[in-house]
């Protein structure tokens, strides 16, 4: 689950309840969307998205932690949590799917082993 002291510390980014925006998001560290997003987000870290978040969004990132309403592709290179009260629906891709009691996941899903992702980023970097 989240870790509160953790991720309010290492956050770069907030997006707040009542919040609205569309765009590009690119992001280093953590990001929390409380609020509406519409676009693209791309991020070396994770992202999570709050109880009552609205996310439209084809998301590219380390790992995503959904309690709102996510829509879109999902491309994530650690892992996907998807809460309780997490809806995600799209495309997903990423090594990590994890879905509490309660969430619901609509659409597909391709697992990608961790370790060789790993060596991936290694030949890439």
């Amino acid at each position: 689950m989240w870790n509160k002291n953790k991720h309010v510390e290492d956050t770069k980014a907030f997006l707040g309840k009542g919040a609205e925006f569309s765009g590009k998001l690119i992001f280093k560290g953590n990001v929390r969307i409380d609020g509406d997003f519409q676009g693209e987000i791309f991020g070396e870290g994770s992202l999570d998205i709050g109880e009552g978040a609205v996310v439209k969004a084809n998301i590219n990132v380390h790992s995503v932690y959904v309690g709102g309403e996510v829509e879109g592709k999902v491309d994530v290179k650690d892992k996907l949590n998807i809460h309780a009260t997490g809806r995600l629906t799209g495309d997903v891709r990423t090594p990590v799917f994890v879905m509490e009691e309660g969430s619901l996941f609509e659409g597909t899903s391709k697992m990608k082993d961790l370790k060789e992702q790993k060596n991936i980023d290694r030949v890439v970097d």
